[in-house]
């Protein structure tokens, strides 16, 4: 097995703003265990759904002008997840690179595709008309899911398909999206013991 396995995975970021403070801890290499609160509780739902289906340690502790809107605390708490996982991937030596997942969640299906590439891109489909204009839980509004994807993605450096194959309640449909994301990312960020170094052409990522 590649000696990247015997380098520690982890990274911690705090962020401080005149919108929101935001504290993160991750290890890739963990169990999923996870400790968050970020005072948005749809989305300490869904981090939480990450760090479980992706097997990455999570803390995550973040407050912000909720009153306001739950959109500055969610989008910094994403931006400092994507910087988070983009030190801890470090030069990405041994890692499988490419993850693909395909989850429901009863009525809803959802599907990422994830490339460990340091190109950033989002491609995000498939969410009913509307859905970004519904209160998830009466806080976390639709147009975050995507949101969060594309602060995650461009912050770690990842090209991210997300898709939405079908599905009715929008608490379904945003948690197929984020279980499927982790599922992906799960596969992409795993060390391969096949793998010799960095897995591209060009000999970086």
């Amino acid at each position: 097995m590649s000696s990247t396995a015997l380098t520690p995975r982890t990274a911690t970021r705090v962020r401080s703003t005149s919108e929101s403070t935001v504290e993160l801890e991750l290890n890739l290499d963990g169990t999923g265990a996870s400790r968050i609160d970020t005072s948005v509780p749809f989305f300490d739902h869904m981090l939480t759904a990450f760090a479980k289906h992706s097997l990455t340690d999570l803390t995550v502790r973040a407050s912000g002008d909720t009153d306001i809107d739950a959109h500055h605390t969610v989008e910094d708490i994403s931006i400092v997840l994507g910087q988070a996982i983009r030190e801890a991937l470090g030069d990405k030596s041994g890692i499988s690179r490419y993850g693909d997942a395909l989850v429901p969640l009863d009525e809803a299906l959802a599907q990422a595709v994830v490339d460990i590439s340091g190109r950033p891109y989002l491609v995000h489909t498939g969410e009913p008309a509307g859905f970004e204009h519904h209160l998830i839980g009466g806080h976390f509004t639709g147009s975050l899911v995507r949101h969060t994807f594309e602060a995650i993605s461009f912050n770690a450096g990842l090209t991210v398909h997300v898709r939405v194959l079908g599905g009715r309640d929008p608490h379904h449909i945003a948690e197929a999206e984020y279980k499927a994301f982790a599922r992906a990312f799960r596969e992409a960020k795993a060390l391969d013991p096949l793998v010799d170094g960095i897995p591209s052409t060009k000999g970086a990522l």
